[in-house]
């Protein structure tokens, strides 16, 4: 979980902290450029955003991404590019599973929906995200695995009663490979249409993505105006409104949402 204040946990907020909190940053940089050296491309600088991954262009057409061993959420993000296969993600050119070092296509011109008007980003990620949405199996691990820990994880947050309350009475549902943090910052505009980058990917259900892109992108604060709307688009491309809602709280509790997110999210239910 990626927060969007500084701090650590899962998947779901994009990050704001600089470079220089992130030393470990340095040893994945070495491996990086010792994968580069191996497969022939030049590396240049990394990108501003890449916080918890080593993440850089590679060549002119190509990235090299190399994300870190205590992430486990990304252990499958290889075999979920492969399984997209260029469908609403940016393609997998190349993969060292060992080294954890991935080279992608490239996502050009780049920039992400943060700049896109509301209606507009809404209506992209929605479409991105139902290209992504679809029947997942085997190495995925359902979110099932996940959420009790991570619930029991944040024991202390004022959204964790009900968030508990919630999941208890939700139908789990894993037949479905979502992207696992899904949001503003994690669709670039390239060639091919908008892509989706840096999944998170386990077996789950659409609702599971949506609550991560209501509380994004940067710097923006929750409104309960604009996450009805957003809900709305999402429900009319299918999606279960009274699910979306309940994950939205109960992945708010793990997150660690704030007060301005607690008020909204409580209003959802």
């Amino acid at each position: 979980m990626r927060r969007r204040r500084p701090g650590h946990g899962h998947a779901g907020r994009a990050a704001e902290l600089s470079r220089d909190d992130q030393p470990e940053l340095a040893g994945l940089e070495l491996v990086a450029h010792e994968v580069a050296a191996e497969w022939g491309v030049e590396l240049g600088e990394p990108f501003a955003l890449s916080r918890y991954s080593f993440v850089a262009r590679a060549g002119n057409d190509s990235v090299l991404k190399v994300t870190p061993q205590e992430d486990d959420e990304a252990n499958e993000e290889a075999d979920a590019l492969v399984v997209w296969n260029g469908r609403g993600a940016v393609r997998l050119l190349r993969h060292d599973r060992e080294r954890r070092a991935l080279l992608l296509e490239r996502a050009a011109p780049g920039g992400d929906l943060s700049a896109a008007a509301e209606e507009e980003a809404t209506a992209i990620a929605v479409a991105v995200a139902r290209q992504v949405w679809t029947r997942g199996q085997s190495p995925f691990r359902s979110i099932h695995d996940h959420v009790p820990r991570w619930l029991a994880n944040a024991a202390e947050h004022p959204l964790t009663p009900l968030a508990r309350e919630l999941y208890a009475a939700l139908e789990k549902r894993d037949d479905t490979l979502i992207h696992g943090d899904f949001h503003h910052h994690n669709v670039l505009w390239s060639v091919r249409g908008p892509l989706a980058i840096d999944p998170k990917p386990m077996l789950g259900e659409p609702e599971f993505d949506v609550p991560s892109f209501l509380w994004n992108p940067l710097p923006y604060r929750m409104r309960p105006d604009v996450t009805e709307r957003r809900l709305a688009a999402f429900a009319t491309a299918g999606l279960d409104e009274e699910r979306m809602r309940h994950w939205a709280v109960i992945r708010g509790a793990y997150l660690g949402a704030d007060e301005n997110e607690i008020e909204v999210l409580r209003a959802l239910v």
